[in-house]
């Protein structure tokens, strides 16, 4: 691997996500950091490398709305005068299932600081997270039986019925990519253990993150959640909010629709969760040790996730994550791709634990 850089991972980015070539126009959808979600330095990091690579860039203030989110008259303008359109924005992710303008290489952005685009997030090359994605799908997609367990308690267990074609995942591309095509839960039942619940990041309502005293169990039967366990107060809890937020939308409320685990082992969130866990649940769910889940709501991603820490996942009884430890060796092709991406097989040698949890204050 290089050298890490933020210039060297938003050239990443530019060249081996977005495919850039000197002359094109890359627009720059961007949301001003006094909304606590990117930092001041991102879009200066990006369109240094874009210049560099000789790229026209086109910089967009596009706030940030969480009630409306929507392309205007404006903006849908300057998107079809762009051939790449960048996303260093929540109205990328929040949009990331709606229509889009045609023909256009459209990113969105995990990488929301300039840290992170100095970290192996970012630096990991682009191109093995494709091949890892692709190589975790295949498996699945073959696969007789999932188990899914946890040091607090999971166990899930299903055959996945993977959606492998266009309409079984969002068009838009994801940089870093650190995530496998999700998996349908109408074929999984069991207990999913979590010691909060979060939303998705689709929208936003007060009270997003509840946390519990103890760890609570969501109760799951062919994709349907079927009830709570765990310490009255707790179990009292998750079922205002599956209340409050299926009735805010109008949506389904015990629809479970979909699981996946990180699987880039450099996404590491170096700040404490419960400072912003809006930021949070938008960064930090590629990283291995989180299993996350799309709940409420019969759609992708949900109005509700619930985040399995530290999760085992044993694929007809291969475990290709252990302890929250993405085991890219034990993976068929893993060993190859690992072989072809040395920077990156280094990240899996040593992969960054911090997921922002932290003792609560």
């Amino acid at each position: 691997m290089p050298i890490r850089s933020p210039e060297n991972g938003a050239l990443n980015l530019l060249r081996n996500c977005a495919n850039a070539t000197a002359g094109d126009k890359l627009l720059i959808a961007y949301e001003p950091p006094e909304y606590g979600y990117f930092d001041t330095e991102a879009v200066g990091v990006v369109s240094r490398a874009a210049e560099r690579l000789g790229l026209q860039v086109d910089p967009v203030d596009v706030g940030f709305n969480p009630d409306n989110p929507h392309l205007s008259a404006d903006l849908l303008a300057r998107f079809e005068a762009a051939d790449i359109i960048l996303f260093l924005a929540r109205l990328g992710d929040q949009l990331r299932f709606s229509d889009m303008p045609q023909g256009k290489t459209i990113i969105v952005s995990f990488a929301l600081t300039r840290e992170l685009f100095g970290s192996g997030f970012a630096n990991g090359h682009h191109t093995a997270f494709l091949e890892l994605k692709t190589a975790v799908n295949k498996a699945l997609d073959r696969a007789e039986h999932v188990r899914l367990t946890c040091p607090l308690g999971t166990e899930i267990t299903g055959r996945p019925e993977m959606n492998l074609t266009h309409d079984g995942d969002t068009s838009i591309l994801r940089f870093p990519m650190s995530v496998f095509t999700p998996v349908p839960a109408h074929s999984f039942s069991g207990r999913a253990a979590m010691t909060f619940l979060t939303g998705t990041g689709s929208r936003y309502y007060d009270d997003y993150s509840p946390e519990f005293s103890a760890p609570v169990f969501a109760l799951m039967e062919n994709g349907r959640l079927a009830g709570f366990e765990g310490a009255a107060k707790d179990v009292a809890r998750a079922n205002a909010q599956y209340d409050r937020v299926s009735g805010l939308f109008g949506i389904d409320r015990n629809f479970v629709h979909s699981w996946h685990a990180g699987i880039h082992p450099g996404c590491g969130y170096p700040w404490d969760m419960r400072q912003n866990f809006e930021r949070w649940g938008g960064a930090a769910f590629g990283n291995p040790r989180i299993l996350h889940f799309h709940t409420c709501g019969a759609y992708a991603p949900g109005e509700i996730s619930w985040n399995i820490i530290d999760p085992t996942i044993e694929v007809d009884g291969v475990c290709l994550w252990e302890g929250g430890t993405f085991r890219a060796d034990r993976l068929p092709g893993g060993p190859a791709i690992l072989g072809r991406y040395p920077g990156v097989a280094q990240l899996f040698a040593a992969p960054d634990r911090d997921i922002g949890l932290r003792a609560a204050g």
